[in-house]
């Protein structure tokens, strides 16, 4: 299951705060010709984590365990879309219509 983020929050503010909650376990940096290779290896080591890719940065975050986001930010189900779609979630960040997904 992956939330698609469609309300805007300063993305300082979204990846220090999960910081502050999860361990971030690792970094995936990446540029238009590494993309698929790196977005690859990211969701292989998903597993028990949650992952996050926002909107304007080349990076995908790898934290360990499970981002309570709604409790975290204070989300509501009207803040973001919830889809089973593993591509969903890139296409939608990618194309500006989601300010940041979290993988899971």
């Amino acid at each position: 299951m992956h939330k698609i983020l469609t309300k805007w929050i300063e993305p300082y503010v979204l990846l220090e705060t999960l910081k502050k909650h999860n361990n971030l376990i690792k970094v995936y940096k990446f540029d238009g010709f590494s993309k698929n290779e790196v977005k690859k290896e990211f969701l292989q080591q998903i597993n028990n984590s949650t992952g996050l890719y926002m909107k304007n940065v080349n990076n995908f975050y790898l934290f360990e365990g499970a981002a309570d986001i709604d409790k975290m930010f204070g989300f509501t189900e009207n803040d973001y879309e919830i889809t089973d779609d593993n591509e969903k979630p890139f296409e939608m960040v990618d194309l500006g219509k989601a300010e940041a997904a979290f993988i899971s």
